[in-house]
């Protein structure tokens, strides 16, 4: 069960007793042998593979050239094509047998390293590994992205003596990494695909074909499969199997830039179960994500839809099962859609009690922002779903999963504030090096045992005399170091776009509170008695209508999809479809008679 509080309480753990987590045995075999690798059936396939087997199991493979097959004799596929995939999703049974076949790395170059003090040379092994990127499955914004050079146009200024057709050091575009151009214009970090681009000029500047991928995952996880020559951890270690000494930064660059809200009662509703019980509550934003034109080639998340799986709610927090039941099937009707989920969103509310509708503020810089065991829940996540990328040697990287608080703001507003915390955070929670103190705003680091090993972690910081310094972060350090903040904003009204029109039927699993959702509700909403086939389409598209309506199983797929277009494209040719479907007049037979 996830335990999740909204201030310093958050317990996260795994329970057999309610199958959050399903062991499954997957079994390997290649010409080093045959391996078996117990892992969790919604885990990403390619991750298991690269792993459990890639890093530790096979002899030297070039990750290029593993593919995997059910059969023997084929037809095998890369690994990179799995991604996406679980165990689960696929039909994979317990004990599943999957046949792996590599090709070697070639030996590894050999170069010297020079050491002044002992005037002699020591060989260092460099492997040269590639990975087809053709098959990395990228988001539409991230391939659009990718294509443009995001150069930053600049006016002519004073400074320039040539003509209006020319361009000089003053006036030609600047670079979308410019850290200038974002401290002029209060943007506190570059975009992911600035990041990039700018790794790419730093590494793969003049390097022709030899490519290299310019992001690798953290790693801080020992090897517990070493071939250095000793017994495996904790028995034996070496420099190679161990984490390096981490040093924490706050990350310049962030994968999502600005999350906005499609229309304003999307959030209105989820926080009327608060002012309804008194009792915190938590939801999963589905939307999509778009081209953001006020950062160099920045990316926004558009929430279309907030929806609440079973949970109990209580004053100081909630409790709520990871995964949870209906995520699959909610997750499959999105995706008709043309949504995803996109984040998570909960609140932390206190009424301050003066009768005016203000609320306590709690999170302010002076206490934090997001407690340590929200870090670590919204880093786990983020790892949960990994933003896929062929910039990275991996083909992922980090995640576009945004964690997002409501709660008071200092003159005792609501305020919606979404964050996500950094790449190094989310190596840092899947080591175990971490964990939560009674101190909100710190993060007590782990102390090394049988199954983790913990080095040395030092985080940067800017000490009194304005130098940058670095400070021991054991036992306890700042989780600041491992935020990093978005924008946000509500869609404006005259500008509404969203792609739902509807926001009044009830919202699922708040029985609680007395409100449940049943045909009367149906009833009510579509106003079946009416002549008029735009009242069909004003009163179906609403996200949680057509939810519950699916899960009827009154109309068959076909009259599903018809049902989300009428929907969310607004066409009266499709309403006039729909209301002739079998499925459809069945449904408007019974709401009759009900």
């Amino acid at each position: 069960m996830c335990h999740f509080q909204s201030s310093n309480k958050l317990q996260i753990s795994s329970s057999s007793a309610n199958n959050s987590v399903k062991n499954q045995i997957l079994r390997f075999r290649a010409k080093d042998g045959l391996f078996r690798v117990n892992t969790d059936s919604d885990l990403d396939l390619a991750t298991i593979i690269q792993q459990e087997v890639l890093s530790s199991k096979l002899q030297n493979p070039d990750p290029s050239t593993v593919q995997v097959a059910q059969s023997q004799s084929g037809p095998y596929q890369p690994i990179a094509a799995l991604t996406g995939h679980t165990p689960a999703s696929v039909g994979f049974r317990n004990g599943e047998m999957l046949f792996v076949k590599y090709e070697e790395l070639p030996q590894p170059q050999q170069e010297a390293n020079f050491d002044p003090q002992t005037q002699s040379a020591t060989t260092i092994s460099i492997p040269k590994v590639k990975i087809n990127p053709s098959f990395i499955e990228e988001l539409a914004v991230d391939r659009e992205l990718t294509k443009e050079e995001g150069f930053i146009p600049r006016k002519r200024s004073k400074f320039c003596k040539h003509t209006d057709k020319g361009m000089c050091e003053y006036c030609s575009p600047l670079p979308p990494w410019d850290k200038g151009y974002r401290e002029e214009n209060s943007i506190k970090h570059a975009s992911f695909h600035a990041h990039v681009k700018e790794l790419n000029h730093n590494i793969n500047k003049g390097q022709g074909s030899s490519y290299i991928a310019p992001l690798s995952e953290s790693n801080f996880v020992i090897d517990k499969h070493c071939n250095g020559g000793h017994e495996p951890w904790p028995r034996g270690i070496c420099s190679k199997c161990q984490p390096s000494a981490i040093t924490l930064q706050q990350q310049q660059f962030r994968m999502v830039d600005h999350l906005e809200i499609s229309n304003h009662s999307i959030v209105n509703n989820f926080i009327d179960s608060w002012r309804l019980t008194g009792t915190q509550r938590i939801g999963f934003m589905y939307g999509r994500y778009e081209k953001y034109d006020k950062v160099p080639l920045g990316i926004k998340a558009v929430v279309e839809a907030i929806y609440e799986p079973v949970q109990h709610g209580e004053n100081d927090g909630l409790t709520l099962g990871l995964p949870w039941a209906e995520e699959q099937r909610i997750d499959s009707i999105a995706k008709k859609m043309g949504l995803v989920k996109i984040g998570v969103i909960f609140t932390d509310l206190t009424d301050a009690g003066v009768g005016d509708g203000s609320v306590i503020c709690k999170r302010h810089k002076d206490s934090f922002f997001l407690s340590s065991l929200e870090v670590i829940f919204a880093a786990k996540l983020q790892k949960r779903y990994p933003n896929y990328t062929k910039f990275s040697d991996s083909g992922k990287f980090s995640s576009k999963f945004v964690t997002c608080v409501i709660s008071g703001d200092p003159t005792g507003n609501i305020e919606v504030t979404p964050y996500q915390v950094s790449e190094s955070a989310e190596a840092l929670v899947t080591a175990d090096m971490i964990t939560g103190s009674t101190h909100p705003n710190m993060a007590y680091i782990n102390e090394t045992n049988n199954d983790r090993y913990v080095p040395e972690i030092f985080y940067s910081k800017i000490n009194e005399y304005k130098l940058q310094v670095k400070t021991n972060a054991k036992p306890a350090f700042p989780v600041e170091y491992l935020l990093i903040t978005l924008s946000h904003g509500f869609r404006k009204a005259e500008d509404d776009t969203s792609l739902f029109k509807a926001f009044s039927f009830p919202i699922e699993n708040r029985q609680a509170v007395g409100i449940s959702q049943d045909l009367s509700e149906i009833k009510k909403q579509l106003k079946i008695d009416s002549k008029d086939s735009y009242d069909v389409i004003r009163s179906l598209s609403d996200f949680h209508l057509l939810v519950y309506l699916f899960d009827l199983g009154i109309l068959n797929d076909q009259e599903q999809d018809l049902a989300i277009k009428v929907a969310t494209s607004y066409e009266l040719e499709d309403a006039y479809r729909l209301i002739e479907q079998p499925g459809w007049r069945t449904l408007l037979t019974i709401l009759r008679s009900s």
